[in-house]
């Protein structure tokens, strides 16, 4: 049996609902091979859950990257990336690769923080990441950082953003509304360059969704890798996050991860869509 292979560049999350942690077990559950490429190690003060990021040395990074490339990713994806010196050398990566996608999902803050990790960061994501992006998948706020437009608060809004980010270079555009935008759907709006469309599924408990724009992103990845379009491999990936987060869990006092495995072992959600 052969898989394909996917790899993340990415953080990791020492309580492992987010970040390197989410995507391997995302990339173990939608039957790819998943790889690592550790940017970064985020450590928890245990009595306030107050974040530190602590970057490893490029020079190991760069030997990691040496390491997967040469195992062959079929598609590679991105996650934290602190430094606009590593946004190049994820770059470089895809460039260097044979993989055939390359998903971004630009981490700009930490779970539970409200300072960009990296100011300078957005306008190297824009100018490294966005030409070489297959499909790009930002929050609300990271959509309004790489647009320019600032705080997004409505579809309208969303579909001005998603049009200048695709302007920017991405092929295909998700902009995560999740639980931000109000009513009692979770929507995300999907861009090809030609249609909208906007995904829905119920808005579940919110409480417990610890990694869901990183698992989001991971399976994005191995659909694509796995043979689904852009548009199916976003949907399905939707689906998949969404089961994960109806049924995310209390991990202790101030975070509860999703449940990766809740799509395969648990329940399957519906993805109703409509262009717009």
């Amino acid at each position: 049996m052969s898989l394909k292979k996917t790899l993340t560049i990415a953080g990791s999350d020492t309580s492992a609902g987010a970040g390197m942690q989410a995507d391997l077990k995302t990339f173990q559950e939608l039957n790819t091979y998943g790889m690592v490429a550790l940017t970064a190690v985020v450590t928890m003060n245990p009595e306030s859950w107050s974040h530190d990021v602590t970057p490893l040395p490029i020079e190991l990074l760069d030997k990691q990257i040496q390491t997967a490339l040469s195992i062959g990713p079929d598609a590679i994806k991105t996650g934290m990336l602190g430094t606009e010196e590593i946004i190049g050398r994820a770059a470089q990566a895809f460039k260097d690769s044979d993989a055939e996608f390359f998903v971004v999902d630009p981490v700009m803050v930490c779970k539970g923080e409200d300072e960009v990790l990296n100011p300078g960061n957005t306008d190297a994501m824009i100018k490294e990441l966005l030409p070489l992006a297959t499909v790009v998948t930002p929050n609300l706020f990271e959509a309004g950082q790489l647009s320019g437009l600032g705080k997004l608060t409505s579809v309208d809004q969303m579909k001005e953003a998603a049009r200048i980010i695709h302007e920017r270079g991405a092929q295909h555009v998700v902009i995560k509304g999740g639980k931000a935008l109000e009513g009692a759907e979770a929507l995300d709006l999907y861009f090809d360059g030609t249609t909208y469309t906007l995904l829905t599924t119920d808005k579940f408990q919110s409480s417990y969704n610890h990694g869901a724009g990183c698992t989001f992103a991971a399976a994005t990845t191995a659909h694509l890798a796995n043979g689904l379009s852009p548009r199916e491999a976003v949907i399905n990936a939707k689906a998949f996050v969404a089961s994960a987060i109806k049924h995310g869990w209390k991990m202790n006092e101030f975070v509860g991860p999703v449940q990766h495995g809740a799509y395969n072992k648990v329940e399957k959600i519906d993805v109703q869509t409509k262009e717009v």
